[in-house]
């Protein structure tokens, strides 16, 4: 991801409505598995950005360590006056066999940093322990492409099947498969589909475009997915979401 995408996921990302919004949704597939907070859980987040998850709400849920291959990336999560910190590749995590209880990788294994997804996967589950689950969200559809991919780097998106072969592949158990933003899918499409065709080679962040008024309204609306994704999950949307288990006898 470039410099520059990182000093501006630091500012909004505790306050856009995708980030408000996608809080919602994890929160509500975390008490789905019987999470709640100060349950005091091991939990790493794999690939931590600027830390504004662990900041906002990973931290209610148990002791977090986060992880990033950027060291600009862990300076904003200093920031924050985060500590448990280390810089590595979500390919080759710094840490013993079995050590978490809750892994989360939050759009991360679609960059072109991650050379092997199914690599990142198989450490993930290395440091799980027998038991744990691992939460991932990805950008979906490879045809949905636009400016904010070439500016995050973007090598891969997902569907909701190819994210559901490579977990199983891994031996994981997919408790929880969906879509997610699935409601204003249509407005993101438009978007996409001008990037495309006005400005085909121009880089721009998604976190750039941003109506300060309507951010309470978008977050609410794709907060109200939340129900709908852990009861029957959404057969369309710009990211996929995924929780899985690791088997207790291994």
């Amino acid at each position: 991801m470039k410099p520059e995408e990182y000093e501006l996921m630091y500012r909004v990302e505790t306050t856009h409505w995708w980030y408000t919004g996608m809080e919602a949704i994890t929160r509500q597939i975390f008490a789905q598995i019987g999470l709640s907070a100060l349950t005091g859980v091991r939990i790493l987040d794999a690939g931590c950005g600027t830390g504004g998850a662990i900041s906002a709400y990973l931290s209610e849920y148990g002791i977090v360590t986060g992880c990033d291959l950027s060291a600009l990336a862990l300076g904003f999560c200093q920031k924050r006056n985060l500590a448990n910190l280390a810089q590595a590749s979500v390919t080759q995590l710094p840490f013993a066999n079995e050590q978490f209880d809750l892994l989360t990788s939050f759009d991360v294994l679609y960059e072109r940093g991650v050379a092997d997804d199914q690599v990142a996967i198989a450490e993930f589950k290395r440091v799980l322990r027998p038991g744990g689950h691992l939460f991932l969200r990805l950008p979906a559809y490879d045809w949905l492409r636009g400016s904010h991919d070439l500016r995050i780097q973007t090598a891969r998106r997902y569907t909701t099947g190819q994210l559901e072969k490579i977990l199983k592949n891994a031996g994981f158990k997919v408790k929880c498969l969906s879509y997610a933003n699935m409601f204003l899918f249509p407005l993101a499409l438009i978007k996409r589909l001008a990037d495309k065709w006005f400005q085909p080679n121009r880089e721009k962040s998604d976190l750039e475009t941003r109506a300060p008024l309507l951010d309470p309204i978008f977050a609410s609306i794709l907060s109200s997915e939340a129900p709908l994704i852990t009861r029957y999950g959404l057969p369309f949307g710009l990211s996929v979401l995924a929780l899985a288990q690791k088997s207790d006898d291994e």
